[in-house]
């Protein structure tokens, strides 16, 4: 059955920050929501693109050695096998669309 979800208000509910919530599945692809707090989220890396897209505020994405910030409605996609991680300083809701 369709149905709307309010990704804010449930990233702003979960108990802990970073810690995702697959909020439903489409085209074979988990959407996860999360919320950011300002604390820094170490080092991954996936055998699966990742889209990571920020709904409001903004995240400071560390890869190559080098900062990327996005910003609200911007997406980063994440190729499978490269490292990332996210610098200090990252706030606001996060949406990750992956496997």
């Amino acid at each position: 059955m369709p149905r709307k979800i309010d990704l804010v208000s449930t990233a702003t509910a979960l108990p802990q920050a970073w810690r995702s919530t697959i909020v439903g599945s489409a085209a074979g692809a988990n959407v996860k929501v999360l919320r950011m707090d300002g604390a820094a989220y170490p080092s991954e890396c996936h055998d699966f693109d990742e889209a990571l897209l920020v709904l409001d505020g903004q995240m400071h994405l560390e890869i190559h050695g080098r900062i990327v910030e996005v910003y609200a409605g911007e997406v980063f996609i994440v190729p499978s096998g490269i490292p990332h991680a996210v610098a200090p300083g990252s706030k606001g809701t996060l949406v990750i669309i992956d496997r």
